[in-house]
């Protein structure tokens, strides 16, 4: 079933949107008092321009302030029937610079674009370099200290499978529990450009930034990767490293049961083409 009757009687329909943006040119995805641009706010504006009617959306994952989106999915009903490329080329017309509709496809009413997610992925792109490149400033996160990626792989397998995540939980998480699990961390690329790509169930506000920010301090050399593992087991915020910059984070996929047809979207090319140093090892 993709469409309901509203308590108007009319016909309504679920259609299920995946996105990207440039998060740097967001104050995060949620809507919020004022005049503040989120994409959540730009998003349903144009959305309710191409639908004649106010649009609410429902997304699978809120991204804060300068965190990208490669591959964001939201929900949204509508009781007006409109095209395919309307929620695609006619929406984009309607969207500021910084944010693109990729694909629209109507889902059955009962699908849940948050709720029925079992897992999410994330890209971390880190530059080390004695000099921060410019020209990758709000894309690419970035530290001055050489790092050694072995020893920050030995560090991130320690957090592959179920956990208490408390010691990478924002203070302001409102999670009803620190227990999360990753299915799988890995870590490519050279030591002058590197990928951390995480994959779990969910994921707690701040976890792959603290978890970035404590991989640092492994590969440079400032906590061994047994002291990682106590900070990791402490399940306190106040043993671990600080948060790390918002800037090379990235939510790169959403996974939903098949039964939903859900189109599930590659990497775009800049972040996997052979040669890149950001390619997938």
């Amino acid at each position: 079933m993709t469409e309901q009757a509203n308590t108007t009687g009319h016909l309504m329909q679920r259609w299920a949107l995946t996105l990207s943006y440039d998060g740097s040119r967001f104050y995060g995805w949620q809507k919020q008092a004022g005049d503040l641009p989120t994409v959540q706010t730009a998003l349903e504006q144009a959305l309710s321009s191409i639908a004649g009617e106010q649009i609410n959306t429902i997304v699978a994952g809120r991204t804060d302030t300068g965190v990208h989106a490669t591959a964001q999915v939201v929900h949204f009903d509508t009781s007006v029937s409109r095209p395919e490329q309307a929620w695609v080329r006619g929406v984009n017309a309607h969207l500021p610079a910084g944010v693109a509709v990729l694909v629209a496809q109507k889902v059955a009413s009962h699908f849940h674009a948050r709720f029925d997610a079992y897992g999410r992925h994330y890209r971390y792109l880190l530059e080390s370099s004695p000099v921060r490149s410019p020209l990758l400033v709000g894309r690419v996160g970035w530290t001055h200290l050489k790092l050694d990626l072995n020893l920050m792989r030995q560090a991130a397998a320690l957090l592959e499978g179920e956990h208490d995540f408390s010691s990478f939980r924002a203070a302001e998480c409102q999670a009803k529990s620190p227990i999360k699990t990753l299915y799988s961390t890995k870590i490519s690329g050279t030591s002058r450009y590197l990928c951390l790509d995480l994959h779990g169930n969910a994921f707690l506000h701040h976890m792959v930034r603290n978890i970035m920010g404590a991989l640092v301090y492994v590969g440079s050399g400032r906590i061994s990767v047994d002291e990682f593992e106590s900070v990791f087991h402490a399940k306190s915020r106040l043993k671990a490293p600080p948060t790390f910059m918002s800037d090379g984070l990235y939510l790169t996929g959403v996974d939903y049961p098949d039964e939903f047809g859900v189109t599930q979207l590659s990497l775009p090319e800049w972040m996997s083409i052979p040669g890149n140093d950001f390619q997938t090892a």
